[in-house]
C-alpha cells in the first residue's frame, strides 16, 4: 500500500494557501510553493532562470512568494544530449511492425505534407524513443507547432523538424507526457496567446512575438484579474513616469494594487492613494513598520515559522 506522508516528513499547509494554489491551476507554481514551503529557499532547486521566473510571478500574484529578490537557486544540472542514432535503427524502427513509429511518421509527413528525410526522421524518433513521448502526444506537438507556423507567417507554411524537436524537449521538461496534459497545455497557450495580443494592444505596441520575460509578466497579470482598463492605467502611468514603456515598473505598479484588491478601473480611481514610489524592478518602498503586506503574506510567515520549527526539532 503506498504511504502518502511519510513518518517525520510531514509539512501543514493552509486551507487559504490550498484555495490560490487550485485557483492558479499551475503545475509549477505548485512544485515551487512545496519546494519552499519544505526548504524555505531555492536551494536545490535544479529549474532553467526562466521556469523559476515563470513561477514565481504565478505565486507572488497570489501572494504566496514574497516580493523580494530570492537568492538564485543552484546553477540546473546539464540537460544530456540525444543520443547519435544510426540511420539503421530508425529503419529497424520503420521496419519493426510491433512498433508504432512507422504510422507515426506516415501521419507526420502526411501533416507536414512532405517526405521526411534521413536526419527528419531521426529527430522524430529522439522525441518517440529518447524523451518516450507517446505518438499521440507527439502528433498534439505537431499540430500545435503547424498552428503557430501558420499564425505567425501565414497559411500553408509548415515547421521544420528541428523546430517540433525543440518544442517538444520543452514538453518534455514540463512533464507533458499525456494526451490529457497536452490538452491542457495547449488550452492554457491559446487562451494566453489571446491575450498576449490584446495587451501588446493596450500598451500600444504593434504586433510582434513577445520574449519569454514579457510573457512571464502577462501570464502573471492574466492570473491577478486585471481588466483591460487596469491595465491601460498602469501603461499610463508608466509612460508618464519613465517617458517610455518599463515592463519592470508597471508590473510593481499592477502588483501593488492587486495587493490592495484593486482590479478595475473604478477600484483603482477610488482606491489608489498610495503615495509611495515603485522602484524599477517592480517594488516598492516600503515604511518599515508598515503592516499592510501582513494579510497577503500570512502563508510566507507561516511557512517561515515551520521551517525554523523543523530545524531545532532536527536539531
Amino acid at each position: 500500500m503506498a504511504h502518502t506522508l511519510l513518518p517525520g516528513e510531514v509539512l501543514a499547509m493552509t486551507g487559504q494557501a490550498v484555495d490560490r494554489l487550485l485557483k492558479l491551476g499551475d503545475g509549477d507554481a505548485a512544485l515551487l510553493y512545496l519546494h519552499l514551503l519544505r526548504h524555505g529557499s531555492l536551494s536545490g532547486l535544479k529549474w532553467t532562470q526562466d521556469r523559476l521566473q515563470a513561477a514565481l510571478e504565478r505565486l507572488r500574484s497570489q501572494g504566496l512568494a514574497p516580493a523580494q529578490e530570492l537568492p538564485p537557486p543552484e546553477p540546473p544540472a546539464q540537460e544530456l544530449p540525444p543520443p547519435e542514432y544510426a540511420t539503421e535503427e530508425v529503419a529497424a524502427a520503420l521496419a519493426d511492425r510491433a512498433s508504432l513509429f512507422s504510422a507515426l511518421a506516415d501521419e507526420v509527413e502526411r501533416r507536414l505534407g512532405k517526405k521526411l528525410s534521413a536526419p527528419d526522421l531521426k529527430k522524430l524518433y529522439t522525441l518517440y524513443d529518447h524523451l518516450a513521448l507517446p505518438p499521440e502526444v507527439i502528433l498534439m506537438l505537431v499540430g500545435w507547432c503547424i498552428e503557430e507556423m501558420e499564425r505567425k507567417y501565414g497559411p500553408g507554411r509548415r515547421p521544420f523538424l528541428s523546430q517540433i524537436s525543440k518544442e517538444g524537449f520543452v514538453w518534455a521538461r514540463r512533464g507533458i507526457d499525456t494526451m490529457e496534459r497536452a490538452e491542457e497545455y495547449i488550452a492554457k497557450l491559446t487562451r494566453l496567446r489571446g491575450r498576449e495580443a490584446e495587451v501588446l494592444r493596450l500598451l500600444d505596441i504593434s504586433p510582434r512575438p513577445l520574449v519569454e520575460r514579457e510573457k512571464t509578466y502577462i501570464a502573471a497579470w492574466d492570473d491577478m484579474g486585471f481588466e483591460d482598463e487596469a491595465i491601460r492605467m498602469a501603461y499610463e502611468k508608466t509612460v508618464l513616469k519613465k517617458q517610455s514603456m518599463d515592463w519592470g515598473y508597471m508590473n510593481g505598479i499592477l502588483r501593488r494594487w492587486h495587493e490592495k484588491g484593486l482590479h478595475t478601473a473604478a477600484a483603482i480611481q477610488a482606491g489608489d492613494r498610495d503615495p509611495r514610489p515603485v522602484r524599477a524592478g517592480g517594488q516598492v518602498d516600503r515604511p518599515p513598520t508598515a503592516d499592510q503586506d501582513q494579510r497577503v503574506r500570512e502563508d510566507m510567515e507561516r511557512m517561515r515559522r515551520l521551517m525554523e520549527e523543523m530545524k531545532r526539532e532536527e536539531g
